[in-house]
């Protein structure tokens, strides 16, 4: 793994130079700071149960969905159309490498976009020196959640890109799995058919791999060791998929 931090100091430059990372972020940005101003103002009419940073952190699948594909959807895709994967796999370089480096540059982009909206709550904080808008500990559990959950978004996003040459389908792709993780698990927890005896194990692993419970979770402070360990080793096997059809691909030219 000697070549992994170069190709990760060249992968960071080439986001930093992309264009669709300031649209990324543009977006990203704007839309936090809408929904930061929304909490606020719901907060200022009347009292509210949730802490504002709890509150803030719910709705953190809606940037995920579409700052994930952007992040990720050209790394490995674009790569391949263009033919420059080839001939970057015949230096002294491995595939595990280069796709670790490109994960690592998305994943230090993705966790530098969410450290940005700390911002929000450090003025609000200034101005509204108000211990009610800055609980520390579901802001922690919250950023944490962020961080660790991450690692499985980005990970996706890149197998999606190493599955096509395509950018827009690896974009459509990371979309569909994150929907279908994130979104669709939430709604198969209610499937009533779940409930019937000879299918309980199946509910109880579905209810145990919800992301808005994970959410709920850490920003209580509850930081269960079997949640962290689905969303690494759920990174790592995306990673592993993504070496091996990135081989695959060029196996068959």
């Amino acid at each position: 793994m000697r070549h992994f931090f170069t190709i990760l100091s060249h992968e960071i430059r080439s986001l930093l130079f992309n264009p669709s990372t300031y649209v990324a972020a543009v977006l990203f940005l704007a839309l936090m700071g809408f929904i930061f101003t929304g909490i606020l103002d719901a907060y200022s009419k009347a009292p509210q149960e949730t802490p504002p940073a709890a509150m803030f952190f719910q709705l953190f699948w809606i940037p995920v969905f579409f700052m994930v594909p952007l992040l990720t959807m050209k790394c490995l895709a674009e790569e391949r159309r263009l033919g420059t994967l080839e001939t970057l796999l015949t230096t002294p370089v491995s595939t595990a490498e280069v796709v670790l480096g490109k994960f690592g540059a998305a994943y230090l982009l993705y966790l530098a976009m969410w450290g940005s909206t700390f911002g929000f709550h450090a003025v609000l904080q200034h101005y509204a020196p108000d211990p009610r808008y800055l609980d520390s500990g579901p802001l922690l559990g919250g950023y944490l959640f962020i961080a660790v959950s991450g690692l499985l978004f980005v990970a996706l996003g890149v197998f999606a890109s190493a599955m096509t040459r395509s950018q827009s389908v690896a974009g459509i792709f990371s979309f569909t799995m994150l929907f279908a993780l994130i979104i669709g698990g939430r709604y198969l927890s209610d499937v009533t058919s779940l409930n019937h005896d000879l299918l309980q194990p199946v509910k109880t692993t579905v209810d145990a791999l919800q992301i808005f419970q994970h959410l709920e979770d850490f920003t209580h402070g509850v930081i269960d060791t079997r949640q962290v360990f689905f969303y690494v080793t759920g990174a790592v096997l995306a990673l592993i998929f993504s070496i091996l059809g990135v081989e695959a691909k060029l196996l068959q030219g």
